[in-house]
């Protein structure tokens, strides 16, 4: 039974409110149909009933019942008088209507009115329905009831014609009442279809349209607001996608480039043993670094993942990382720590992406010489990475740490200006930071802050 109730069910949701209105305004016109006839029928009983008591009483006026017994005078209208009237006197009937028998349906209709106390009137049935009602004439020696009978064919056909009116026009009003809601359903949701093709063709090229400019009634003015939501969330999503591709292709490119300048090393020209060793393991680290690079830059992806809490040597994973940068023949990588040993509190993995970015970048802009200090601060540990060379221009310094955004395109170093926001973004994760000081001359230096461990 719900399977074909539910194919029933328009599955539009013009269709929907259409039929809803249709049936809403059906059990209206029914209602009122059935009221409006109800009062009709009332109304035109009511008028029958005054017109048979105007009757009785104008024939009550040739009833003489001062004497003893009951006389009916004559007068000039005692045909059209005498029509559907009985005349009685106690249960004694005086006058019939002459084209009527005692033994008729109505005859016994106003005999039993007849017998009634007091004004009554009543409807007697049959195949020509007709309405009776009495009237007592009082003498001072004697008593008369005057019934009078009217047939209600006329009054009935003029209903049953009311009743047929109403039901065409019911069926007219709810015709139009249809296709009106249709009409105008379909006119108000037309915005939200736009809304939606709109909604739909910027969500696919992560536009920067939004809605809320426009103005709207204000159910569309919400649907709007929760569209623009949407649409930020999908652009957020976009927007994180390509970060995370782009952060992928800038780290990985360092241990591929280990890895396919290795190779082309091997094959150049025949090898010993131990040199296929040596690039096996050349090779292997390469690899290794590449897995702990997607780990970490995949973790940190998910959203409400935060890096797992641990800990890392600071001067082991330093060294690891200036052995592993491919510094020109020309720049020299120094690493120290001031004070004892110090641990990071953070992973090796998430540490090395943090520092190896800042290490890069002075490696590929210093002019001979590169510094990486760790020390002990207030609160933490703070990690210097310095270089002699030209430094960051002045006016570049607010952009440094935007995605996607260097200082000379086209200075001959490569890079996608994707590092630096990786590192901050990394360290804020672990409750940590990356920062630029202008003030340090020569060169540039970016200080990384981390919890200690």
């Amino acid at each position: 039974m719900s399977s074909v109730f539910s194919r029933l069910v328009p599955r539009t949701l013009r269709g929907r409110l259409s039929l809803v209105a249709l049936t809403t305004a059906t059990l209206l016109m029914v209602i009122l149909t059935v009221a409006f006839n109800t009062v009709i029928r009332h109304r035109l009983q009511h008028q029958a009933d005054d017109e048979l008591r105007t009757r009785a009483a104008a024939v009550a006026t040739t009833i003489d019942t001062s004497g003893p017994a009951v006389r009916v005078l004559e007068s000039s209208n005692d045909r059209l008088l005498d029509t559907n009237v009985w005349i009685y006197t106690g249960p004694r009937l005086l006058e019939q209507p002459p084209s009527t028998t005692a033994h008729t349906a109505l005859a016994r209709a106003a005999d039993r009115l007849a017998r009634q106390s007091g004004t009554l009137c009543l409807t007697a049935g049959g195949p020509d329905p007709a309405r009776l009602c009495n009237l007592p004439v009082s003498g001072s020696r004697s008593t008369a009831t005057v019934v009078t009978a009217l047939d209600l064919s006329p009054f009935r056909g003029s209903a049953n014609t009311l009743l047929l009116a109403s039901l065409c026009l019911d069926a007219v009003m709810l015709a139009c009442t249809y296709l009106l809601t249709r009409l105008a359903v379909g006119r108000a949701l037309r915005p939200v279809g736009t809304m939606t093709d709109q909604a739909t063709q910027w969500s696919a090229v992560a536009s920067e349209e939004r809605f809320g400019a426009a103005r709207r009634p204000a159910e569309l003015a919400r649907l709007g607001a929760s569209l623009d939501a949407l649409l930020d969330r999908i652009r957020a999503v976009l927007r994180r996608e390509q970060q995370l591709t782009g952060e992928l292709s800038h780290e990985l490119r360092t241990p591929l480039s280990r890895i396919i300048a290795e190779l082309d090393w091997w094959r150049a020209r025949p090898r010993s043993a131990a040199d296929t060793e040596a690039t096996h393991q050349v090779i292997a680290d390469a690899a290794r670094s590449m897995r702990a690079i997607c780990d970490t830059l995949l973790d940190d992806a998910r959203e409400g993942t935060t890096t797992a809490p641990g800990t890392a040597e600071i001067l082991p994973t330093l060294h690891r990382l200036a052995a592993h940068t491919e510094a020109p023949v020309h720049v020299t990588v120094n690493v120290r720590v001031e004070g004892a040993p110090l641990k990071a509190g953070i992973q090796a993995a998430p540490l090395e992406r943090i520092v190896s970015p800042l290490l890069a970048n002075a490696v590929r802009y210093a002019t001979s010489q590169v510094t990486v200090t760790a020390r002990r601060e207030s609160g933490g540990v703070r990690i210097d990475v310095a270089d002699d060379g030209p430094g960051v221009p002045e006016p570049f310094a607010a952009q440094l740490f935007q995605p996607g955004r260097r200082a000379d395109p086209g200075d001959g170093h490569g890079g996608a200006g994707l590092g630096l926001p990786l590192a901050r973004r990394l360290a804020r994760s672990v409750g940590g930071e990356v920062t630029y000081d202008p003030g340090h001359r020569p060169g540039a230096r970016f200080a990384v802050r981390l919890p200690a461990g």
